[in-house]
């Protein structure tokens, strides 16, 4: 990482770009403004054939200058710094301080380009970015500016190896609340770099390691376990907790979710209506709908109403007698009103 300090005293993580990214993307960039060049040359040769020799040597001296040194300072300008070779290779010129490039930036910088590159075919440029510290050029110590690279590397993550099969499960009884995280990484980073390192360093670095877990946890491991799978044991039973804490966690806010939403909108209303808010109208019952189907379902056939058998001695059935409309007169003379009834003879 470089030693990029800003005004403000604060050091940035900024990489240098080195020789070889930065060679590259100036041939690209070289490739891309001769070819550009020539075409603008073959275009002039044509457009100024009836000239004479001292406004064709003219015209192609400002050729020159717009397209191979005007046309590199406005693409780094307008692009802060990135021009097509170095947006390949992921590149970008910068200021000392890290911040974006201007105008001033590029015209120094490709004013310096003429002549440590094209005029020197490139071995200025070279010999500058192999001996300055953080590989510039000489257009970039006159400028005040430097090359960084802005696509890193993913660092590569490598999985902890799983303990032995006749480990798993033995240290469930284990606390682990009093193990710092700084503990946890130095164990981690040791069983994945296991491998790697020397037996016998390992061995003594397993053991210190396991010594140190022990201090924290009080409980000794078993007897005859290797440190490194002891170390192991212990880190997949602290993985396993984390991962039953996190599915707990989850279940928990899932839970309470639709616990909420049951009780905004979704739960058993006043009236017993599901999804229905206390307090709200309902709208009157329709009367159920008999389709075809349904009252075809219904027997065709009705059983008729057959009336009583009346003896031959038994007196016949008295006529209720007839009842005045209300408001009349004879509702008024004979009393309240009969109620139709007849008493058995």
């Amino acid at each position: 990482m470089s030693g990029v300090v800003t005004g403000d005293a604060v050091v940035l993580g900024l990489q240098p770009a080195r020789l070889p990214s930065r060679a590259l993307a100036v041939l690209i960039d070289l490739v891309v403004v001769w070819a550009a060049y020539v075409l603008v040359m073959i275009g002039l040769a044509l457009a100024t054939a009836s000239l004479d020799e001292a406004a064709v040597a003219a015209v192609s001296v400002a050729a020159f200058l717009l397209v191979l040194v005007g046309a590199p300072i406005a693409v780094e300008t307008l692009s802060h710094g990135r021009s097509l070779g170095k947006m390949a290779c992921g590149l970008r010129v910068v200021r000392d301080d890290g911040g974006p490039i201007r105008f001033r930036h590029a015209l120094v910088r490709g004013a310096m380009g003429v002549v440590e590159i094209l005029m020197t075919f490139g071995v200025v440029a070279c010999i500058a970015s192999l001996v300055s510290e953080r590989g510039r050029r000489l257009g970039d110590v006159f400028a005040g500016t430097l090359v960084v690279r802005e696509r890193m590397p993913a660092a590569r993550v490598l999985p902890v190896p799983p303990p032995p099969p006749w480990l798993v499960g033995r240290f469930a009884g284990l606390d682990l609340s009093a193990v710092p995280e700084g503990l946890w990484l130095e164990i981690r980073q040791y069983l994945t770099r296991a491998r790697e390192l020397d037996p016998g360093v390992g061995r003594q670095l397993a053991e210190r390691l396991a010594g140190q877990l022990v201090g924290r946890t009080g409980t000794p491991p078993p007897a005859g376990v290797p440190a490194e799978a002891y170390l192991a044991g212990v880190v997949a039973e602290r993985q396993a907790r984390d991962a039953r804490q996190a599915f707990a966690e989850a279940g928990t806010g899932a839970e309470a979710g639709v616990g909420a939403g049951a009780g905004a909108g979704g739960g058993f209303g006043a009236g017993g209506t599901v999804g229905v808010p206390a307090g709200a109208v309902l709208p009157p019952a329709l009367p159920p709908v008999v389709t075809p189907a349904a009252s075809s379902a219904v027997p065709s056939t009705v059983p008729p109403v057959v009336p009583p058998a009346v003896s031959p001695g038994a007196a016949s059935p008295v006529a209720p007698p007839p009842v005045a409309p209300p408001g009349s007169e004879a509702s008024r003379e004979d009393g309240p009103p009969a109620t139709g009834f007849a008493p058995p003879a």
